[in-house]
């Protein structure tokens, strides 16, 4: 017979055998070795950490093979491995209740070697290494920051807050995966309330910092006959606690742990001696909640800024719910009415010539200027009368810190007034809000998306709002349904099932943990939403789609910058205005096949001697291997001409345009005049096309059928700016006609619009 003590040994052994194989399977998963595990794929991830919620203990266990696995990455040079196994890692880690002193060091230092290691290793294991700092010194404060800022908790010393934004384009996914998504993210928000969250806090705060010395079943059950208030209060005591203990260079472990117990000892004190527990439990499951998230299903063009705008300001928190929407159908109108309002000041001079002191000032204005009090007095060089600047958006220090992405701006000072007082620092808001938004569907809304956040950009340049409040996060999950209707496929001749997830495609390639977790969704979902209803379906912790989201938007924060292209439109017609859009990943042109009726027979007669499509004209940069730019003018006969922004290999990098034209070759032989089509590839920034015959053709944008247009004689595509840049450099222009290159702080914005979108890892060399 075996003793209690081996069998305990035995059942360990047992269960780290079981973890280390799901481990490894994951790992051959990432080589792609084993056909026989791709139904699984997606899943292998998300059954390892379901296993641990189940069972607590075994927590320890998951990290400690995670982190030989990580060293044996790293001796062995097996670079692809690292990442997964790190995000892996901090996420069992996150959720855990209690993980050793000396584990936590184990890797923290692992993360502490990955700075030597190039980009994004280095940058991930930094980020890692800052938070695992942080979680040493005050067991617990990543999980408590998670909650508090993903569930909007009040709390003055961590005020921050976080919510996702699911948006499917009803058009292009079917009503059943639309409801079943609905379906899901309510369930995941049901049994989420405030206080039940608190509870959590506390809870795992208690086994994190107290580990087995204290009993879990008396304290959720104190919490749950304890009045809000109570909750709260401890609730506040707790996070307090914490935060001190973090921010502390060397705290003391021992004043946080009697702390902690002073608290645990409040909570249940309400209830009687008599019913306590006299055994320690266990280290029990404290589920981590799901993330605020809400589904929208994308129907009108500025419906993403107006989410975002009720996110920063929502309508409970004003007394007029109708005042925040007349802000918003009135927010462009408004800057217009000032400006207005402005342009009515009479002025005498555009060029002041105004000395700005008292004295200077004519007999009459002087005159006007009474003291009225000691103060008024100390102050005479102080300007009086003025009339008030109406401030311009790029004035604002936020708004050029922000636009700059530069962590090493210094703080502009407003200029000296008074004689003894020192200048204050115009200290920018803080970002409180993170906005997590997940794009559902494939590229087509990927080109909604760009025109929404060039949108966005540019209304932010006019007026800022939204910018030095906010944290933008994008996110993309691939979901395609059946075969593109006709007309789509009319205007779009290559819509195919992979060529409507480009960007999903690309984003795999670059990073085989985004290719393994969420690339796997873009044929399950659909099958998800025709499944039957599960029993369980109620139940928060058997939402897989909800978990893998959360998953997705915890640790997916290495974005991978797309460039968007701005295109002019000419229409046939010289009385119609010419259009501008934008695209992502690709614009297509379809040559007629034939002229207008009223031609037919000339046209007939033209096609047999030219052959079928049109004679363009096309103008561009090409780009050579030196990177320096040649100018190149060609006219050639043409069915038809595909710009790509998407490069089929990650090598390729996103730098350019790939042009694939449909080339008439016309030739002569002994059987009369044929005709050959040959495809031509050119890469360059900027192009033009032009039809030289007049004839107009039809254009589509990202693959969208709704995005097409027709009757077009010319296009010009060239990487769009960024809206902050071309109004800066406006403004500079002014002060330096015949300057050609940037001066001043046109220099240090960025220049091209580029659109990020969040994966695991960025793009791993």
């Amino acid at each position: 017979r075996v003793g209690p003590a081996a069998h305990v040994r035995l059942v360990s052994s047992e269960v780290e055998s079981d973890i280390l194989r799901r481990v490894r399977t994951l790992l051959r998963e990432l080589d792609g070795h084993h056909p026989a595990f791709q139904c699984d794929r997606g899943m292998l991830r998300w059954t390892l950490h379901k296993k641990i919620d189940q069972n607590p203990s075994d927590s320890s266990i998951l990290v400690g093979i995670l982190v030989k696995e990580l060293e044996r990455a790293e001796r062995g040079d097996y670079r692809h491995y690292i990442i997964p196994l790190l995000h892996t890692l901090m996420y069992a880690l996150i959720k855990a209740p209690y993980i050793s002193e000396d584990l936590c060091s184990r890797v923290y230092d692992f993360c502490k070697k990955m700075l030597t290691l190039p980009k994004p290793f280095c940058t991930i294991g930094l980020d890692y290494a800052a938070r695992l700092k942080m979680e040493r010194t005050a067991p617990g404060m990543l999980y408590q920051r998670m909650v508090i800022s993903e569930q909007s908790l009040k709390s003055d010393l961590y005020p921050y807050q976080e919510k996702v934004f699911i948006f499917a384009d009803p058009e292009l996914l079917s009503e059943a995966i639309c409801n079943a998504l609905v379906t899901d993210t309510e369930a995941a928000q049901v049994s989420q309330s405030p206080r039940l969250c608190m509870s959590y806090v506390i809870i795992h705060a208690m086994q994190a910092g107290l580990d087995e010395g204290c009993d879990i079943s008396d304290l959720k059950r104190s919490l749950q006959d304890m009045p809000m208030s109570d909750v709260e209060h401890w609730f506040q005591q707790v996070v307090m606690t914490v935060e001190d203990a973090g921010s502390e260079v060397n705290a003391d472990r021992g004043q946080r742990v009697a702390r902690l117990e002073e608290i645990y000892h409040g909570v249940l004190s309400s209830v009687p001696a008599g019913e306590r527990n006299t055994a320690l439990g266990e280290l029990q499951d404290i589920p981590l909640p799901s993330p605020n998230i809400s589904f929208h299903l994308w129907t009108e063009d500025d419906q993403l800024w107006k989410e975002l705008v009720l996110f920063i300001r929502p309508l409970s928190q004003s007394s007029e719910p109708d005042l925040l929407s007349q802000e918003l159908d009135n927010f462009e109108i408004q800057d217009i009415i000032s400006d207005c309002e402005c342009c009515k000041q009479t002025r005498f001079s555009v060029l002041s010539t105004d000395s700005g002191i008292e004295r200077d000032l004519p007999a009459a204005a002087e005159e006007s200027v009474v003291p009225c009090s000691a103060e008024a007095e100390q102050s005479r060089l102080q300007r009086k009368g003025g009339i008030k600047k109406r401030p311009s958006p790029l004035d604002s220090v936020a708004f050029l810190q922000a636009g700059c992405n530069n962590a090493g701006m210094k703080p502009v000072t407003k200029p000296q007034r008074r004689p003894g007082i020192a200048p204050e620092a115009a200290a920018p808001p803080q970002k409180r809000h993170t906005a997590r938004i997940v794009l559902l569907g494939d590229d087509r809304i990927l080109g909604r998306l760009a025109q929404a956040y060039h949108s966005l950009r540019k209304r932010e340049t006019r007026r800022v709002f939204l910018t030095p409040r906010l944290n933008l996060q994008f996110y993309h999950i691939p979901v395609v349904m059946g075969q593109p209707n006709t007309l789509a496929a009319a205007n779009c001749p290559a819509a195919g099932r992979e060529e409507l997830c480009e960007v999903a495609g690309y984003l795999g390639k670059a990073d085989p943990w985004y290719e393994s977790n969420i690339n796997t969704l873009c044929h399950m979902i659909p099958k998800l939403a025709t499944m039957p209803p599960s029993p369980s379906k109620h139940l928060v912790t058997d939402q897989f789609l909800t978990d893998v989201i959360a998953y997705y938007v915890r640790m997916g924060i290495q974005p991978v910058c797309f460039q968007v292209y701005a295109v002019k439109i000419f229409f046939n017609d010289p009385a119609q205005e010419p259009a501008e859009d934008v695209f992502l990943t690709e614009l297509c042109t379809r040559m007629p096949e034939s002229s207008p009726h009223r031609d037919s027979a000339m046209s007939k007669k033209k096609t047999t001697l030219d052959g079928p499509g049109i004679e363009l004209t096309v103008t561009y940069k090409k780009v050579v291997v030196s990177d320096r730019v040649k100018e190149v003018a060609t006219s050639l006969r043409s069915t038809g001409l595909v710009m790509k922004a998407i490069p089929a290999d990650e090598v390729e990098g996103l730098v350019c345009l790939n042009v694939n034209i449909t080339e008439i070759i016309k030739s002569n032989n002994l059987s009369g005049r044929s005709f050959s089509a040959v495809s031509s590839r050119l890469r360059t920034h900027n192009i033009k096309v032009r039809s030289t015959e007049q004839r107009p053709f039809t254009l589509c944008l990202d693959k969208d059928s709704r995005r097409a247009y027709r009757n077009v004689i010319s296009i010009e595509v060239s990487p769009c700016l960024e809206p902050s840049y071309c109004l800066q450099k406006t403004r500079s222009l002014k002060f330096s006609l015949h300057e050609t290159e940037d001066v001043g702080l046109v220099k240090y914005m960025p220049k091209s619009l580029l659109l990020p979108i969040n994966t695991f890892a960025g793009v791993i060399q």
